[in-house]
């Protein structure tokens, strides 16, 4: 196993999605088809991916978390773009804090703040 890749997120409204994950994370998607779209977040892949899937009949049995410097002032701000509650900030250990939202086509999206991971030095 090399480590963690892509997320994807699969939602109804390609179009709106695009436009809401966009300001979400400060980027544009560097890969932009009907099928779908990609974007690049420090490294990592988010996609999204079109369904008929109804938000309501979505679970949150796998979540992934995306790191952030300041999570209160983050999820804050996914929940002025739209978001909705799922989990409030919360400290799970020494300096450790997630927290996880739900974007509007009811994917859990989580966030945290993690002072001790570092990424492996792949030069090695």
């Amino acid at each position: 196993m090399l480590g963690l890749r892509t997320t994807i997120y699969k939602v109804s409204d390609m179009d709106q999605a695009k436009v809401w994950y966009s300001q979400a994370f400060s980027v544009k998607p560097y890969f932009n088809e009907p099928y779908y779209v990609g974007f690049n977040i420090g490294g990592y892949e988010l996609g999204l991916q079109p369904t008929d899937v109804l938000a309501a009949d979505k679970g949150d049995s796998v979540l992934s978390y995306w790191g952030v410097d300041d999570i209160q002032k983050e999820y804050d701000r996914l929940l002025n773009l739209g978001a909705k509650e799922h989990e409030a900030p919360t400290n799970v250990g020494g300096e450790l804090m997630v927290a996880t939202v739900r974007d509007p086509w009811g994917n859990v999206v989580g966030l945290i703040y993690n002072p001790y991971f570092e990424l492996p030095d792949m030069d090695k």
